[in-house]
């Protein structure tokens, strides 16, 4: 059993760049909260901080990213198994967002802390 699997390594890469590629080209909301973070994740870097606040200014949107990401495969697996409506793909749907809501709230929570601790 070889610890390095460059050949699986290199697969997986593969797979994820599709991923990232169809999130940038086909799913909206992502977009949109990808032009947010190439928005502020600079400025992070401006903020009189501390780095590991610049971590988590940083992390929090990068957490945005990586829900919506999970929300679209969840919603693209539903949308797969059952396209008429469904009361159960609904649930399954509607969580998915409420995992995206949730993680944009707590990046704004951290951002806004952040900010007033560092100019208030």
């Amino acid at each position: 059993m070889k610890l390095l699997n460059l050949c699986r390594i290199g697969k997986a890469l593969g797979y994820s760049y599709d991923g990232l590629k169809s999130a940038v080209t086909q799913e909206t909301a992502f977009q949109q909260e990808l032009m947010a973070c190439f928005v502020l994740i600079p400025v992070a870097f401006f903020i009189d901080c501390s780095l590991l606040e610049k971590s988590l200014l940083i992390g929090s949107l990068l957490l945005v990213l990586l829900v919506e990401i999970m929300n679209t495969a969840i919603e693209t697996l539903v949308n797969m198994i059952s396209p008429d409506y469904n009361p159960n793909a609904k649930y399954a749907k509607d969580l998915g967002s409420a995992a995206v809501l949730i993680a944009i709230v707590l990046s704004g929570l951290i951002w806004c802390s952040v900010l007033y601790q560092s100019y208030f």
